[in-house]
């Protein structure tokens, strides 16, 4: 999935399902490399719907040296968070059942977004959302399976 986000040094990254923190701590070696000077860096913004799971996430971070890079939100993630938009790249780790509008919003022009959409669980396909000049392109990149991503633009249980 880094791969795919086309990721950068200097890159603002959106992430939805922070879990362990281990995909942030990924991203952030790639916008923010730690052999680069820190005004170059980027920095990986990582929502998490499951305060446990934020607050492991938090732990995790600090104790990998990544706290500089990589700020965790215990929030609903399909809103994105608004108050650092607009973002370079949004990664999203859970099945969306359609590509939640506040994360097109919140994408920079000449972003990407890449995302599971589909049924909880099955048949989802991995999409690389691409904004220019006000207009959205779609990619579809192959079938996945991931968790269901829950709040406002998510599944509902």
């Amino acid at each position: 999935m880094d791969e795919v986000l086309e990721l950068e040094v200097g890159n603002k990254v959106l992430e939805i399902g922070a879990g362990c923190g281990w995909h942030a701590a990924t991203v952030a070696e790639i916008v923010a490399p730690s052999d680069m000077p820190k005004e170059r860096w980027g920095h990986v913004y990582t929502v998490e719907i499951v305060s446990q799971l934020a607050d492991l996430a938090r732990t995790n971070i600090e104790k990998a040296g990544y706290s500089d890079r990589i700020t965790i939100i215990c929030g609903d993630g399909s809103l994105g968070y608004v108050e650092m938009a607009p973002y370079d790249r949004i990664l999203v780790t859970a099945a969306a059942p359609d590509v939640p509008k506040p994360l097109i919003e919140q994408l920079k022009n000449g972003g990407v977004l890449v995302l599971p959409v589909g049924g909880v669980y099955l048949y989802q396909t991995l999409l690389r959302i691409r904004k220019r000049d006000g207009k959205i392109t779609e990619e579809n990149l192959g079938g996945v399976a991931f968790v269901p991503l829950t709040g406002r633009h998510g599944y509902k249980f």
